[in-house]
């Protein structure tokens, strides 16, 4: 008999060190979408904040309160990560799993926007990208949600059958920069 065996998306893939930079899985971590009923949108953020301690983001944001987060992940979307949603919250939207539909990586190191800035057409500076900012994104060929998480850290997202099109990706730029010095 066939014996499954649970495997990360970037498993075998991760992590490495270029340069400056490191690329790393992140851990596993609930994530569940949110999309609020017509109208409901406000209810939904209360019910939210009331269950996990987080608020609805507005556009490009994301909020976060002891390990967990909510990303707004387009128009009347949003990604709660960290934390299984509450019961309550379905009264208010739509609430489904997608915990084993994203890989989920971090690239962080002195210089990083410089690695992604050859991946996505968006200006991911410090002053116009600040942490706490949220995106949806073609990256390269494939759709990417791109999150700072820190000064030199983002958190990248994309669909778990995308991984190692993602790693691939991702360790050609920073070799690219690593190489210029």
């Amino acid at each position: 008999m066939t014996e499954l065996v649970a495997k990360t998306p970037c498993e075998g893939l991760l992590p490495l060190k270029i340069g400056a930079f490191s690329l790393t899985e992140e851990a596993f971590a609930p994530l569940v979408s949110l999309m609020p009923f017509k109208g409901r949108e406000e209810a939904l953020s209360a019910a939210l904040e009331a269950a996990h301690g987080v608020k609805l983001p507005g556009a490009g944001r994301s909020t976060s309160k002891a390990g967990t987060s909510v990303l707004w992940f387009g128009r009347g979307q949003y990604l709660l990560v960290g934390a299984q949603a509450a019961e309550t919250l379905g009264e208010h939207g739509a609430v489904v799993d997608q915990s084993d539909a994203w890989a989920r990586v971090r690239l962080e190191g002195a210089g990083v926007e410089a690695v992604l800035a050859r991946l996505l057409p968006v200006d991911l500076r410090a002053g116009v990208f600040k942490r706490g900012h949220t995106l949806r994104s073609p990256l390269e060929h494939m759709m990417a949600s791109v999150t700072r998480v820190g000064p030199e850290a983002f958190s990248i997202m994309v669909f778990r059958s995308m991984a190692a099109t993602l790693v691939h990706d991702l360790k050609s730029a920073m070799e690219g920069v690593a190489a210029r010095g």
